[in-house]
C-alpha cells in the first residue's frame, strides 16, 4: 500500500519537548530543583472489589487514560443485572491475573461507569479475535500476567503478557496514548483493535463503529455508544511505527442490509470497516525483541482533530522521551505541596492521594480548542480550556475547593466549562453529572452552583458574574427535574415524588444558599433574600418528636414505618438518617440548636461513631462495605465527609481531632486496597489531602475552613500566585493528635477556622500538638 504524503510527518522522529529528558526540573517559584515526588505515588491503590481506580498512564487532567482491562464482565446475564460488573467500573482489579488489552478512556473509581474505548491487544500465533473467559486460559486472545512483572508509575505502565512473551509498555500525552510492545520472533504477530469492548457493556451499547485504513501505518475512525452517556462519539487516529503486512476485521452484527458493499470481500484487506460491533486486526512479522509502537490519539470532533492532536503532542517515536516528559508533568503538579511525614507510608499515601486528585476532570477539547458540545455541535473554547467528567455530587465537597488552592486557573476553566454546558443545554441547566458532551443525570442536587459559589467566594473566577448568577437561577427553577417544583411550592420534596425526598430537600437547600452568596456578591438583595429563604427548607423535614430528618408526604404528614438506620427506602440516597440527616452545612448552628443543643448533638455524633450498623443494612449496598465504616459513620461514601468536623461547633473540637486522625490512619493507606470506598473522581482523596494539612472545607461556597488535626510534620505549599505557605506541626507524633493552639505568622488565632486568605497570602501556619485534649 502506498503511504500518503499527507501523513508523512507522523512516522518521522521529531524532538518535541518542553524540557530535555535529562534536564533538572526547576521550581519556578524558588529556582530549586523539583524533587521526584512521582516515586511516592502508587497508582495501584484502589478499593477492593469495588469500582477501582485505574493503574495505567495519563497526564494530570489528561484526556487519555490508557490502562489495562483485567476482565470482561457483561452488564447483564440472561436479562438480569450482573453484580460482578460493578467491580470493573474502571476496568481493573488487582486480584485478577489476566489482561484482555489496554483501553484509552476510564473513570477513576466511580460507582457507575461507561467508557473503556478502543481496546488494543498485541498477540502472536494463530489469530484469535474472541477475548475468551478469564477463568479459561487459552480460550481467547487474553493473556495471563503476574504482578511481579507489572510496574505502575505516574505516566508509565509496564507488564509482561505471559501467553505471548510480549513486554507491554504504556505512556501518554494529554490526548495521545503511546504503546510500545516488545515482541518475540514471530511470523504471526498481531495487533488487535477491539471496538466491541465497553465498560458496563450490554448488547446494544455500540451504536456504530467506523474505521478507515489510510495507509499501511495509519488508521482512523470513530465509535458511537449509548451508555451512561446516551449519545457519545469518540474519534481516533492510530499510527504504527512499522507498516503492517495485512489487516482485516470481523463484524459481530446481524446484517439486514449492506447495499452494494456486497460486491466486496470486506473482511480482509478492505480499507473501510463499518458496523455496530467490530474487531479489527493488523498483522506483522517480528524479530526477537523487536518493538512495535503505536500512537493512539483521541478527539471528540473528528479524525482530522485526532490527527492534529497526534502531530502536535507526539510527532516522533521516542517513547522514553515522552515517558520522561509525562513524569515531569506529574512532578511539577505534585511538587506544589512538599511534605514531611512521620513515616514513609504516610508520605506515599499523601502523594497517591494527590495523584488521584488530578485524574479528573479531564481536558475535553482538541489542541486547536474545538470540542463537541452538549448540543452535539462543534464549539470553539474562547478564553478557557474546556473540561469534562464532572461527578459533582461527590467532588463539590472537597475536590473543587482543593483546586481553588492548588489549581485555581484550571478550576476557573472548569467553571467556564460548566457555564458553556448550561448555554448549550436545552434544559438551560448547569451540569449535574456530565461527561463527553453528555449529561447523564446521575445523583442529586445541582452542585455546579456550589463549585461556582466556592470559586466566587475565593476570588478564583473571572466569569461574568451576572450571567453566572442567571445560569444558577435558571438551573434551580427547572421544575421537572427531581422534585424542584415541589421544593419551590411546598418547601420540601415529598415521599410520593421521590424515594430520595429527604436527601433532595437537604441538597437543594444548601445549593440555594450558594446561589444566595453569589447574589449577595453582586448586591442583588431581592435575589439574595429569596434564595436565603429557600435555603431554610431543611427545617420542613425535621421531625422533632423522633429527632431525625424524615420523609414527609404531600399532605404534610410524616411517612410511617421509618427506620433511621436503614439505607434503603427511607428518603435518603447512599446514606441513612444518622449520617445524611446531618447535612446542613450552611446552617450548622441552627441545625444543632434544632436537634437539642450542643451537648445532645455531640452525644449523637458519638453514637454515630460507636454504634455498629447491622449487616442487614449494608448487605444490599454495592457501594458500601465494612472497610469504609466506623460504627455507623460511613467514610466510604460522601454524605458524611463533613461529620467528623462537626464537633468543632459543639465546643468539643478535640473529638474532631481524634476522629480525623483515626480516619486517616484506618481508612487510607498506600496498599493496593488503600481506599475504603470508591475514590469517586477524586473526592475521597481530596478529603485526605485537606485533613492531612490540618483543615477542611465543611462549607464550600464560603471562604472558611474548619480546623482538624494535621497528619504532616511540615508542608510547603507553592501557590500559583507566587507565594509560599509553610504548615508546621510542632510536637507531631501518632500520639499527639490534639491541637493545643494554632498560630498564623506568629499570632495565635481565636477560634477553629482558617480563612482562604490565610492560605493564599502565604507565610506560616503553625499547629502546636499535644497528647492531651485541650478541653
Amino acid at each position: 500500500m502506498k503511504k500518503l504524503l499527507l501523513f508523512a510527518t507522523i512516522g518521522t522522529i521529531v524532538l518535541f519537548s518542553c524540557q530535555k529528558p535529562n534536564q533538572k526540573i526547576q521550581n519556578p517559584k524558588e529556582n530549586l530543583p523539583i524533587p521526584d515526588l512521582a516515586q511516592f505515588v502508587n497508582p495501584m491503590v484502589g478499593t477492593k472489589n469495588m469500582g477501582h481506580t485505574y493503574p495505567g498512564t495519563t497526564t494530570p487532567f489528561g484526556m487519555v487514560q490508557l490502562s489495562p482491562e483485567t476482565n470482561i464482565e457483561p452488564y447483564s446475564i440472561d436479562g438480569e443485572y450482573n453484580g460482578e460488573t460493578y467491580r470493573y467500573c474502571s476496568g481493573y482489579q488487582y486480584d485478577d491475573h489476566t489482561i484482555f488489552g489496554f483501553a484509552h478512556t476510564h473513570f477513576s473509581g466511580v460507582g457507575h461507569s461507561d467508557l473503556g474505548d478502543f481496546l488494543v491487544m498485541p498477540t502472536t500465533g494463530d489469530l484469535i479475535l474472541n477475548p475468551g473467559e478469564a477463568n479459561k486460559p487459552g480460550s481467547g486472545y487474553h493473556s495471563q500476567f503476574s504482578h511481579e512483572t507489572e510496574t505502575a508509575e505516574p505516566g508509565y505502565y509496564k507488564v509482561h503478557l505471559e501467553d505471548y512473551d510480549i513486554k507491554a509498555e504504556l505512556t501518554a500525552s494529554d490526548r495521545v496514548g503511546f504503546h510500545q510492545y516488545s515482541f518475540p520472533a514471530s511470523e504471526d504477530a498481531h495487533i488487535i483493535l477491539d471496538l466491541v469492548y465497553n465498560i458496563y457493556n450490554y448488547d446494544e451499547k455500540n451504536v456504530w463503529t467506523f474505521i478507515r485504513v489510510e495507509n499501511d501505518s495509519l488508521v482512523t475512525g470513530f465509535r458511537q455508544t449509548k451508555g451512561w452517556a446516551r449519545n457519545r462519539k469518540v474519534y481516533f487516529a492510530m499510527a504504527f511505527s512499522k507498516p503492517f503486512e495485512t489487516y482485516g476485521h470481523k463484524k459481530y452484527d446481524k446484517l439486514s442490509y449492506n447495499g452494494f458493499y456486497r460486491r466486496f470481500e470486506e473482511e480482509e484487506n478492505f480499507p473501510e470497516m463499518a458496523g455496530r460491533n467490530i474487531r479489527a486486526y493488523f498483522n506483522f512479522k517480528t524479530q526477537k525483541d523487536e518493538k512495535i509502537k503505536i500512537k493512539f490519539a483521541l478527539s471528540s470532533v473528528s479524525t482530522e482533530g485526532a490527527i492534529k492532536n497526534l502531530r502536535a503532542e507526539i510527532p516522533g517515536w521516542n517513547f522514553k522521551q515522552i515517558k520522561e516528559e509525562t513524569r515531569q508533568k506529574w512532578n511539577r503538579e505534585l511538587a506544589k505541596v512538599q511534605v514531611k511525614t512521620s513515616t514513609p507510608e504516610e508520605k506515599q499515601t499523601f502523594y497517591t492521594a494527590m495523584y488521584h486528585s488530578m485524574l479528573s476532570p479531564i481536558i475535553y477539547e482538541d489542541v486547536d480548542g474545538q470540542y463537541l458540545g452538549l448540543d452535539q455541535n462543534i464549539h470553539q473554547s474562547e478564553g478557557f480550556t474546556n473540561y469534562t467528567i464532572f461527578s459533582l455530587w461527590d467532588t463539590y465537597r472537597a475536590l473543587h475547593p482543593l483546586f481553588n488552592i492548588f489549581h485555581p486557573q484550571k478550576n476557573n476553566d472548569m467553571v467556564k466549562s460548566m457555564l458553556a454546558h448550561q448555554e448549550q443545554s436545552v434544559h438551560h441547566m448547569l451540569p449535574i453529572w456530565s461527561h463527553y458532551g453528555n449529561e447523564n443525570w446521575c445523583m442529586i442536587g445541582y452542585h455546579a452552583v456550589s463549585v461556582i459559589a466556592d470559586a466566587v467566594a475565593k476570588g478564583n473566577t473571572d466569569a461574568d458574574l451576572n450571567k453566572t448568577l442567571d445560569a444558577c437561577i435558571s438551573t434551580s427553577n427547572v421544575g421537572y427535574f427531581n422534585g424542584i417544583d415541589e421544593f419551590i411550592r411546598n418547601g420540601y420534596v415529598s415521599e410520593e415524588k421521590s424515594a430520595y425526598s429527604v436527601s433532595l430537600t437537604l441538597e437543594y437547600a444548601y445549593n440555594d444558599w450558594c446561589i444566595a452568596q453569589i447574589a449577595q456578591k453582586l448586591g442583588k438583595t431581592e435575589v439574595y433574600n429569596q434564595y436565603l429563604k429557600r435555603s431554610e427548607n431543611f427545617k420542613n423535614i425535621y421531625d422533632k418528636e423522633i429527632g431525625f430528618m424524615r420523609p414527609k408526604l404531600r399532605n404534610g404528614e410524616w411517612r410511617k414505618n421509618f427506620d433511621p438506620m436503614d439505607t434503603h427506602g427511607q428518603g435518603f440516597i447512599e446514606g441513612n438518617a444518622w449520617n445524611y440527616g446531618l447535612y446542613v452545612p450552611h446552617e450548622i448552628d441552627t441545625m444543632i440548636e434544632m436537634m437539642g443543643g450542643k451537648e445532645k448533638f455531640a452525644q449523637s455524633l458519638d453514637k454515630i461513631f460507636t454504634t455498629e450498623i447491622a449487616e442487614k443494612y449494608i448487605e444490599n449496598n454495592e457501594d458500601i462495605t465494612r472497610d469504609g465504616i466506623i460504627g455507623n459513620y460511613v467514610h466510604g461514601n460522601e454524605p458524611g465527609h463533613h461529620i467528623p468536623y462537626l464537633y468543632n461547633w459543639t465546643g468539643q473540637p478535640w473529638k474532631t481531632q481524634e476522629r480525623v486522625r483515626m480516619i486517616m490512619k484506618t481508612m487510607y493507606s498506600s496498599k493496593e486496597d488503600g481506599l475504603c470506598g470508591n475514590d469517586d473522581a477524586g473526592q475521597m482523596s481530596a478529603w485526605y489531602i485537606f485533613s492531612s494539612l490540618g483543615f477542611y472545607p465543611v462549607l464550600p461556597g464560603s471562604d472558611e475552613y474548619s480546623i482538624g488535626s494535621p497528619m504532616v510534620k511540615k508542608a510547603n505549599l507553592y501557590l500559583d500566585n507566587g507565594k509560599t505557605l509553610v504548615i508546621n506541626t510542632k510536637n507531631q507524633s501518632p500520639e499527639n493528635v490534639y491541637v493545643e493552639k494554632v498560630e498564623i505568622n506568629g499570632k495565635e488565632i481565636d477560634g477553629l477556622t482558617l480563612k482562604h486568605s490565610d492560605i493564599m497570602n502565604g507565610g506560616e501556619i503553625k499547629f502546636y500538638m499535644t497528647n492531651t485534649p485541650a478541653k
